[in-house]
């Protein structure tokens, strides 16, 4: 079944009880206890916070596949599609036919409940999990280390959310979506494990780029030796990194999660099919890259200090008190000649008045005027218009 045909149906099969980033572990507990019987469950252990860590294990294949979410607690998108594809395979189609008869998926789909508990991307510890496979001082960790000892799977998707800065090479569009077979070593050398992972992310990239055309594009390769991808893939588990980064007017994710999800179906049937073996590592490399050449507001034709300019302006987003909801804290983060970029909203200053002070590196606390009604204006980095 073609993966366009697939997502026509979406809706029968997307989790309706996730609908942004902030669920908490025990929004997802009774969706996993609620699993038919073709699904197997089982609590790997628990988190500093004595949360427990489930995985799900489904299919009846040779060929074993682990994915995992969440390592950050702040990266969500990736554990909504793992809800969305337990869904997807409890109906009856050729796709879910072939995964059952050739793989066994062990699915984690919250490997850091503390972290999700309050939108923060590190465990109670307030350690970086996946900058903690070396030292394991987490449970976490352990945990994730552990799994993949004993379960042994030939292919591991890695499943994470990026900035959503990150823009594809020659396209000013955000990197909806962005994929890596992370190297395991730091001559980024090629072995027959990272290879079977790009080839299998060509695939991918082949079905996914119809459908976000422009909007793929292929993460950082740079070795991180204390980071869990870059280990799964030298212990022998080809291992395929998939980022959830910017979308227009999407904030919670909720159109991302779709592709992101049809990017882990598409990998698995490429996985099962053996489809993989017909590609070419030359189409995982022709993959644009990641860069960073947008902004999330950009002001054109604004004169300061008797100069044009444009303004590039970001934020940062920060998770409030409660763990479910964020605020954003915008800053100047470019002045001077941005034609090269784009941005999420784009303003001409053209005949406005500025009020206020615009500095470099400092929080944004500005106010635009056109014929004497605000367009845009800030205060000590919240945006008020």
């Amino acid at each position: 079944m073609h993966i366009q045909t697939i997502l026509t149906n979406y809706s029968s099969f997307q989790e309706q009880t996730l609908t942004n980033r902030f669920f908490k572990h025990e929004d997802i507990l009774p969706l996993i206890k609620q699993l038919p019987p073709t699904f197997t469950i089982s609590t790997l252990g628990n988190s500093v916070k004595g949360r427990s860590i489930n995985a799900v294990k489904w299919g009846n294949g040779k060929t074993k596949v682990m994915l995992w979410s969440q390592m950050h607690g702040d990266e969500a998108t990736g554990s909504m599609a793992l809800f969305d594809l337990f869904n997807f395979l409890q109906q009856d189609n050729q796709t879910v036919k072939l995964l059952d008869e050739n793989c066994q998926l062990l699915m984690i789909p919250m490997v850091n409940p503390d972290g999700a508990a309050v939108f923060t991307r590190r465990n109670a510890q307030q350690i970086d999990i996946n900058r903690d496979f070396i030292q394991t001082a987490s449970p976490e960790a352990k945990i994730l280390k552990q799994i993949r000892a004993d379960f042994e799977p030939n292919f591991g998707f890695n499943l994470h959310d990026q900035t959503t800065l990150w823009s594809v090479d020659e396209t000013l569009k955000p990197a909806t979506l962005s994929y890596l077979a992370p190297a395991y070593d730091k001559a980024l050398s090629v072995n027959q494990t990272r290879e079977n992972a790009m080839l299998v992310i060509a695939d991918m990239f082949k079905e996914l780029d119809p459908l976000l055309p422009q909007h793929i594009g292929l993460f950082d390769d740079e070795y991180e030796p204390r980071a869990f991808g870059d280990n799964f893939q030298h212990a022998g588990t080809s291992t395929i990194l998939i980022e959830a980064g910017g979308y227009p007017n999407d904030p919670e994710k909720q159109q991302i999660r779709k592709y992101y999800f049809a990017s882990i179906l598409s990998g698995l049937t490429s996985i099962a099919s053996k489809s993989y073996e017909n590609q070419n590592t030359a189409n995982y490399f022709a993959i644009p890259q990641n860069n960073k050449q947008i902004f999330h507001m950009m002001i054109h034709n604004l004169i300061l200090d008797g100069i044009k300019v444009s303004v590039g302006v970001n934020y940062d987003e920060c998770p409030n008190d409660n763990g479910m909801s964020t605020y954003k804290s915008y800053s100047i983060q470019d002045i001077g000649d941005l034609s090269f970029c784009d941005a999420y909203e784009v303003y001409d200053a053209q005949h406005c008045q500025l009020k206020g002070t615009i500095t470099f590196n400092k929080a944004a606390d500005f106010e635009l005027l056109k014929d004497e009604r605000s367009i845009l204006a800030f205060k000590d980095g919240i945006l008020t218009v």
